[in-house]
């Protein structure tokens, strides 16, 4: 058995049921949170020293970076049972949807920053930084994540070998990868 059906076996079966339903989106936001780490990171050292004087591409510096291990994480992980695609088409599909998403993330930074001026000296450096992360990393993060997932599902890793549902009697038969 592995650790996730250990992990799921001790849920109650509705919820189990409903997690197995949902196990993409689960992996996804987890992978979300790794690259979020990963993001947040980057764009702080960056932004807290090199780039002071430009948030935007320090986000966008960061986003990339961050775009190249979700790559890596949603591919072998997350859509590991979808396929049917080429590598390089699915990786061009991918760093596409991807390069959207950034500059979904970023556009409410650019406002924060340009339009509505939240920058030192008309404001305080903690101001600043509040508005940057509720901006980039809240609104921002949302915005892409909505759209990278609907687009992962539909296009990027597209479902041709494995049903979407399974039921909590499956979580007994050994030779199916839930995973």
């Amino acid at each position: 058995m592995s650790v996730v059906d250990d992990a799921l076996s001790r849920f109650p079966a509705p919820l189990r049921e409903l997690m197995l339903r949902h196990r993409e989106l689960i992996k996804f936001a987890i992978v979300g949170g790794t690259t979020f780490l990963i993001d947040s990171g980057i764009f702080y050292t960056l932004k807290l020293t090199v780039l002071s004087e430009k948030p935007v591409t320090a986000k966008i510096i960061a986003g990339v970076v961050a775009v190249i291990c979700s790559y890596i994480l949603n591919r072998e992980w997350s859509f590991r049972n979808r396929g049917g695609r080429e590598r390089a088409h699915e990786a061009f599909l991918f760093f596409f949807v991807s390069g959207i998403g950034v500059v979904l993330s970023f556009i409410p930074l650019w406002i924060s920053s340009y339009v509505f001026n939240l920058r030192v000296p008309e404001v305080s450096l903690s101001v600043e930084n509040i508005a940057d992360f509720v901006s980039a990393y809240v609104i921002g993060n949302l915005l892409q994540m909505f759209f990278r997932f609907y687009c992962f599902k539909r296009f990027v890793f597209p479902d041709e070998t494995m049903p979407d549902v399974h039921t909590v009697e499956e979580l007994d038969r050994p030779d199916l990868d839930r995973t």
